[in-house]
């Protein structure tokens, strides 16, 4: 009896084990050949920096997170945000092409409504971000597809010759400042 138990409990073991790296071949044929990945959930954040580095987290789909850096297309780091963003996750990376969303951000910064009693600003932009093809490295190879964007650039500004912006053109430096970029997307 124990040794038919025994051969009972091997065989389930090794069906569980085929089964397991059936899974594993099927999903990494799945991203090799782009197939749906579905719809995936991005957030990306940055606080008190206007530099060009980020966190970022991707949920559903994709489920990865790592740090992010605002590129240029020949992977120089860009400081003003103006290209691509390179999301460096844990199992590969890709970029987002940012040069659109930075067209509309820069609109509308240019007409920041400050609250001149607390020296605060915030700001809303939504737009369609697209994967840089070819981009993907690692389980991103290959990956294809847009995120919508919603981001929201929140700010409190020292008081000095009034509340005109951060420090980055040479006026008031921000006290505290959060970028939040959050959205959906279906991947491929």
């Amino acid at each position: 009896m124990k040794t038919l138990l025994t051969a009972v409990v091997a065989v389930v073991l090794a069906g569980c084990a085929t089964t397991a790296s059936q899974a594993a071949t099927a999903a990494t044929q799945t991203a090799a050949t782009g197939s749906a990945v579905g719809a995936t959930r991005i957030a990306v954040w940055s606080v008190n920096s206007d530099g060009p580095d980020f966190r970022a987290i991707l949920t559903g789909g994709v489920g990865d997170y790592g740090p992010a850096v605002t590129v240029l297309p020949n992977g120089a780091v860009d400081p003003e945000h103006t290209s691509e963003m390179e999301l460096n996750l844990s199992r590969g990376s890709f970029r987002l092409s940012i040069a659109k969303f930075h067209s509309e951000l820069a609109e509308a910064l240019a007409h920041w409504p400050y609250d001149p009693a607390t020296c605060s600003v915030d700001v809303t932009v939504t737009s369609t971000v697209p994967i840089v093809a070819g981009s993907g490295t690692g389980a991103y190879r290959g990956i294809a597809g847009a995120f919508t964007l919603t981001t929201t650039i929140d700010e409190v500004d020292v008081r000095q010759r009034g509340c005109n912006g951060n420090g980055a053109s040479g006026l008031s430096p921000f006290l505290a400042q959060l970028i939040a970029m959050e959205g959906t997307g279906d991947l491929s």
